[in-house]
């Protein structure tokens, strides 16, 4: 049965552990997983969340773009589930863009990503998968990657200066449009 899982928060130490990688992709505890950290990360309103999230460390994250209130322009996608991801590749270019984190509330940081990632995963069904990902989709990524490795997007920014709340930044996106 699908449920609801409780979000680690800032200061919990598993979101500072590097998560252990899956061996027995269809082992159920592992696929029900799957479908919880989706049924958590949905209500949230989370375009993605990795199982270290959820206080579980394996190498699980689900990478779900879509438009929110706190990414009002983000593509559309599905959820996908992404066991043991890697990054292979990647550009250059580095871009710099706002985020938040369903483990850190009330808190938004300027976050230099790579623009684009060329990534490997084993997806649910135990299929080897290969994806060039860009723009935000690659920003969620990343993100959820960082918490495979516990580290968090704060630690990601280059100066306290690129922190706000999240009430600032929505006034701040209103006035933007």
């Amino acid at each position: 049965m699908t449920q609801v899982l409780t979000i680690a928060q800032l200061g919990n130490p598993i979101l500072r552990q590097i998560a252990q990688p899956i061996n027995q992709i269809n082992d159920a505890k592992i696929q029900n997983l799957i479908d919880d950290l989706i049924a958590t990360m949905t209500p949230a309103n989370g375009v993605g969340i990795a199982a270290p999230q959820v206080s579980e460390s394996h190498r699980i994250i689900i990478v779900a773009s879509r438009p929110t209130l706190r990414y009002p322009s983000a593509p559309l996608m599905e959820p996908t589930p992404m066991i043991n991801p890697q990054i292979i590749d990647h550009s250059a270019e580095i871009v710099k863009g706002w985020e938040g984190c369903l483990s850190i509330p009330g808190i938004r940081g300027l976050v230099p990503r790579y623009q684009t990632t060329e990534i490997a995963y084993i997806d649910q069904y135990g299929q080897p998968q290969k994806q060039e990902l860009t723009g935000f989709v690659a920003r969620i990524f990343q993100h959820e990657f960082d918490h495979l490795e516990g580290m968090l997007f704060i630690d990601r920014v280059e100066t306290t200066r690129d922190l706000m709340t999240e009430e600032e930044y929505q006034k701040q996106l209103v006035q933007q449009l």
